[in-house]
This record gives C-alpha cells, sequence and structure tokens, in this order.
C-alpha cells in the first residue's frame, strides 16, 4: 500500500532536521571562524569557493530548463540576476572575487581555476550535474542548505573581520549583501518544496536531495582542508 505523506510540519522538520550536517560544523569552517588560518589557507579557500560560486548560475539555468511552470521559472530567474549581476562587474560573483583579491589572490588566477584541487572540481560537477539530470523539484529542494547559511554568513564577518586584520569590511560585501537574500530564498525554497512535494515519494526524494547537498559542500572543505595542510 502507498506510504501516507508526511504531514507538512513533519515535512518541514525533515528537512531542517538536516541542518547539524551542514558545513557550518565542519573543522575547516570552525579554524576559519577562529582565526587559525593564515594567508595561504585562505587564499586555497577563496580559490576553491570560487569553482562552485561561479557555476551557481548554470545550476539555477539547469533548473529553470526543467521546470514546465513559468511561474516558478520566473521566481527563480531571479537567482541568476543575482549571481551573474545586471551587467559586467556587478553580481554576486563579482563580489567574490572581490574577496579572493584581499586574501592576496590575483583575478587571473582566481578565473583559470589553477588552484582548484580535484575533490572539489569532483563535488561541483556533481552538484551541476544532479540540477541538469533530476525533476526541477528535486534540484530545488538540494539548494535547501539556504535555510542555515544566514546565521553562518552572519558570523563569519564578524570572525574575519576580528581575526584577519588585513581584511576590510568592504572585502566581505558577498556575505554582507547576501545574509537577507539567502534568508528570503531560503523561505521561498521551502515554500516551493512544501508545495510541490506532496507526495510520501517526493517527500523523501525531497529530504534525500538536501543530504545530498550537505554531502556536495562537506566534501568540498575535506578536499580543502588537505590542500591547506
Amino acid at each position: 500500500m502507498p506510504v501516507e505523506p508526511l504531514s507538512e510540519s513533519a515535512f518541514i522538520a525533515e528537512l531542517r532536521g538536516l541542518s547539524g550536517r551542514y558545513w557550518g560544523t565542519h573543522p575547516f569552517h570552525r579554524r576559519l571562524h577562529a582565526g587559525e588560518l593564515d594567508e595561504r589557507g585562505l587564499r586555497i579557500w577563496a580559490a576553491n569557493r570560487w569553482c562552485y560560486q561561479c557555476v551557481l548560475p548554470q545550476k539555477d539555468a539547469a533548473i529553470i530548463s526543467n521546470c514546465p511552470l513559468p511561474e516558478i521559472r520566473r521566481q527563480w530567474l531571479d537567482r541568476i540576476v543575482y549571481h551573474d549581476g545586471t551587467g559586467a562587474g556587478t553580481g554576486g560573483i563579482e563580489r567574490w572575487l572581490r574577496l579572493c583579491t584581499a586574501v592576496g589572490l590575483d583575478r587571473a588566477e582566481v578565473l583559470d581555476e589553477r588552484h582548484v584541487v580535484p575533490g572539489v572540481r569532483f563535488a561541483v560537477d556533481a552538484y551541476v550535474t544532479f540540477a541538469r539530470t533530476k525533476p526541477w523539484w528535486e534540484a530545488v529542494a538540494s539548494g535547501l542548505t539556504e535555510m542555515f547559511a544566514g546565521h553562518l554568513m552572519q558570523r563569519r564577518v564578524a570572525d574575519m573581520l576580528a581575526h584577519y586584520s588585513w581584511i576590510a569590511p568592504e572585502d566581505l560585501a558577498y556575505f554582507t549583501n547576501r545574509i537577507d537574500k539567502v534568508a528570503g530564498e531560503g523561505k521561498d525554497t521551502l515554500d516551493i518544496v512544501v508545495r510541490h512535494c506532496v507526495t510520501r515519494e517526493q517527500q523523501d526524494r525531497a529530504i534525500a536531495a538536501l543530504s545530498f547537498k550537505c554531502d556536495v559542500l562537506w566534501s568540498m572543505l575535506d578536499a580543502i582542508e588537505r590542500a591547506a595542510a
């Protein structure tokens, strides 16, 4: 017999219950926040995180291309514009490049990805492939890590300014600009997932998708931590 779907509150609780697997608790992030990274470690982190940041518009474009619902496509389009910007020199990707410059990287060496390690590239490619090959609602569910991100970003800004004196507040514009944005996106994403994942199978796949995304992020930091050792 078909398994009864979870109630809305139980479904949301299952999704939020994965917060402990978000990369905020990874040992590398703990060291970053504690001021224990040297300049080389910060550069390795920023250059490898770039590999993830720069594909987010492609991931979001894949979701749009797989989605038959115009109202969802219109809503999701804003994410591409946010990261790519409305013109050259604008957007979240550009703000990440500014942070890379602040930690001592040349723009060219970030763009050509010479510092990206295989483990990070593999994890990022797996995430984009997931978005391209899974049903749109499943790919959307994988992005529910947004629910866990706002508080971590607030703490990151404070901790980096406290511990890394060569980084100025304006260098952290990626995070300060993103804090409010990600809170709204997290709510919107959760609303979409709850509204469109109505069978128990869909709910279970949405939970598994979010778990997969947590694994992607954790694997990235595992690889970065090894490279910075």
